[in-house]
């Protein structure tokens, strides 16, 4: 698709005259750095002061008004005290003004006074149509344009192809500084501060319409709609690589208690299900997510996982061939001809596999002949060279002499240049060639498999949803349609849900007495299970209301009297008490794996799908993963390759393979009903119990929340 800026946010990024309404003569002052930066930008618009004293500023004139500046003025940049930032937004739009930036704090950060001056601004926004960027943001910047509509210090940006879209203006100053210092430039930067009207997804895709951007990145303490970023970054991605931090991930957040799947599925899972669902690349750190956008932005990418490691240095070769392995990529198998090239020229005593070892007498020239081979070999994809400071030739040369083939290469190339005096003439001709070099073999690893990962998502074919046709949704809305207040669903309730989506589920009744017990018990057929029968009670095992493999009537009626009694033994100081129906008895499945399969619905992103290791233990071993519902078929199963629960379907040891299919199917269909019935907020299926190859699977034990 053709990126494209939203049209009323064009004054933004293509402004034809900027006012700035309250500048200061005061070279101390906000105001006066703000109208500095402007100026030296170079941006060639209209540019315009307001003050209401009046008079010249970098000599240019100060207007006492907003009506009073001529045109052309189409964005304004508002640096005056809150309470007066409403008057200010009125004036702009009885000027005729359509988008402004309010740099001023004092508003919500600071409480419910500032909150409602926010909401004043809005207000007053919507009342002429204007857009918002801010309040208590730091503005905007193209370095192409040129624009700089901020107060940070100077000197800015040097123009480059990352942009940074950030929720946090401190931040700000500090990535333009670093930038600097590694070397890199940026596109654009846009400071939302507290987001009272343009927002992230609003930005995203108007930054990626420029055509200098090659590289988006994100600084995210939240999102505003989750659906609508998820679209949104979806289209991004698949033109140009989006990588995020989102910080506060490990703030207390949803605090679901009704299943394991609610208590797992906080916002952090949300989010890294969103990100992989849009194709956004998630760094963990700072660091990364400039380390990552500055080689997704220089380098070609990579057709495979396979990788190169060439050295003059040992020990930092095996920490290379560890931290790839560490990130899923592998060590490229060298041809016989590259070895064979190899040895023609490299000492004896140098290794000629791969890793690469030159030794430490190898010449600028040794690298460059050694690099070559690499490159050309059919079997390498991507190439890590790896050089502390030579005691022979400085750390300079050898950057010199291996450049003009990286540059030309039409595969990634990627260097550790370890130290740090010694090294700079090197990481100084490498930058100016745009050549990726970090100070340790770890962060390049981690780089190519961002670039391998990238690769993959372009050669993916996006799929669509997978919409099962053999599902009875009038018989669950006719089973929902029973339950008027919001809570836990009868065990029944539930049973007949997932019957309807085609989860096969073992027949179950509810009894009162252990008489009754064993009647049902022998209608059904033995071996049954007996759980007690109680919404209050979410983990039933936990006191002791749960016998299993029980064969007879007798063994069915002394169970139940023990289930009652244990039940009321454990939970006689609960307060409130918990209410107990009776005991259900339910026909006994046979042995086999057993994962969870669940979902609950996110504030942000809507229903949530979990998959992974299942029984009593799963929040202890969280070995979990998360979607977005609906999935498709490949989603599914990516969610069992990524857990040890869905490898060990493949069989393991003595545990022979039981039915994946089954369970693929089972999350496919626990999904469709998660997203046709948003009001089930929460559905869990713990265990699934999944049979060998064939035989299905089976949900032994549902559980639902309603509202």
């Amino acid at each position: 698709m053709a990126l494209k800026i939203e049209p009323s946010l064009f004054p933004f990024f293509k402004p034809k005259g900027v006012m700035v309404v309250g500048v200061s003569q005061n070279p101390t002052k906000l105001g006066f750095g703000l109208a500095r930066n402007l100026v030296q930008s170079g941006y060639s618009g209209a540019i315009h002061f307001v003050n209401p004293r009046g008079g010249t500023l970098l000599e240019r004139p100060v207007y006492p008004t907003i009506a009073a500046v001529p045109d052309p003025v189409d964005l304004a940049v508002l640096l005056v005290p809150a309470a007066v930032t409403p008057q200010a937004l009125a004036e702009c739009g009885e000027r005729g003004i359509q988008a402004a930036i309010i740099a001023s704090g004092g508003f919500r950060e600071t409480g419910t006074d500032g909150l409602a001056l926010e909401d004043q601004c809005v207000q007053v926004a919507r009342n002429y149509g204007i857009r918002l960027i801010g309040p208590n943001c730091i503005g905007l910047l193209d370095t192409h344009l040129p624009l700089d509509t901020t107060f940070l210090p100077p000197p800015g940006p040097t123009p480059g192809d990352v942009a940074f879209i950030s929720h946090s203006g401190a931040i700000c100053a500090a990535v333009i500084d670093w930038a600097r210092g590694q070397g890199f430039g940026l596109s654009r930067l846009v400071s939302l501060g507290n987001q009272a009207d343009v927002r992230e997804t609003d930005v995203l895709v108007s930054v990626a319409a420029d055509p200098y951007t090659r590289v988006i990145t994100l600084y995210l303490e939240g999102v505003s709609d989750g659906r609508r970023f998820v679209r949104a970054a979806t289209a991004v991605a698949r033109e140009k690589p989006v990588l995020a931090l989102k910080v506060g991930r490990y703030a207390s957040g949803q605090k679901a208690v009704a299943s394991h799947t609610g208590a797992l599925a906080g916002s952090e899972s949300a989010f890294e299900a969103a990100f992989r669902r849009a194709g956004v690349i998630r760094a963990e750190t700072s660091e990364e997510l400039f380390d990552w956008a500055r080689t997704l932005a220089w380098c070609p990418l990579p057709k495979g996982p396979r990788v190169a490691v060439l050295t003059n240095a040992g020990g930092p070769a095996v920490t290379a061939a560890d931290a790839l392995e560490a990130q899923g990529l592998q060590l490229a198998e060298l041809g016989a001809q590259t070895r064979q090239g190899l040895a023609e020229f490299l000492p004896a005593a140098a290794s000629v596999g791969n890793p690469v070892d030159m030794l430490a007498g190898a010449s600028p020239q040794d690298f460059n002949r050694a690099l070559r081979l690499l490159l050309d070999d059919e079997q390498v994809d991507s190439v890590i060279v790896i050089f502390p400071p030579p005691p022979l030739y400085t750390a300079g040369g050898v950057a010199r002499a291996i450049i003009p083939t990286i540059y030309a290469a039409q595969k990634p190339v990627l260097a550790a240049v370890l130290g740090e005096r010694m090294i700079q003439e090197a990481v100084e001709y490498f930058r100016a060639a745009r050549v990726v070099e970090y100070r340790f073999p770890e962060r390049a690893a981690a780089a190519l498999a961002v670039l391998w990962e990238r690769a993959q998502f372009l050669t993916a074919v996006p799929g669509k949803p997978q919409r099962i046709t053999d599902v009875h949704v009038d018989i669950a809305h006719q089973a929902l349609r029973q339950q008027h207040e919001p809570g836990f669903l009868p065990p029944e309730v539930v049973n007949d849900l997932l019957a309807a989506y085609g989860i096969p589920v073992p027949s179950i009744a509810l009894a009162e007495t252990a008489v009754q017990a064993a009647q049902l018990a022998d209608e059904m057929g033995y071996p049954v299970a007996l759980k007690v029968a109680s919404a209050d009670i979410p983990h039933k095992s936990d006191v002791g209301g749960v016998r299993l493999n029980l064969l007879n009537g007798a063994q069915v009626q002394r169970a139940f009297d023990e289930i009652m009694t244990a039940v009321q033994v454990a939970v006689e100081t609960a307060v409130p008490q918990p209410h107990i129906e009776g005991i259900h008895v339910q026909r006994m499945i046979p042995q086999g794996q057993e994962v969870i399969i669940g979902a609950v619905q996110d504030p942000q992103f809507g229903p949530l799908v979990m998959f992974g290791s299942g029984g009593v233990e799963v929040e202890g071993l969280q070995d979990v993963t998360f979607s977005l519902a609906p999935l498709t078929r490949a989603e599914a199963e990516e969610m069992l390759a990524r857990t040890w629960a869905g490898r060990k379907l493949h069989g393991f040891r003595n545990i022979p393979a039981a039915d994946r299919e089954a369970v693929i199917d089972a999350i496919l269909r626990l999904a469709q009903l998660a997203a046709d019935f948003p009001q089930l907020q929460e559905i869990e299926i713990n265990p699934l119990r999944v049979l060998e190859q064939g035989q299905g699977a089976f949900a032994v034990d549902g559980r639902a929340r309603f509202g």
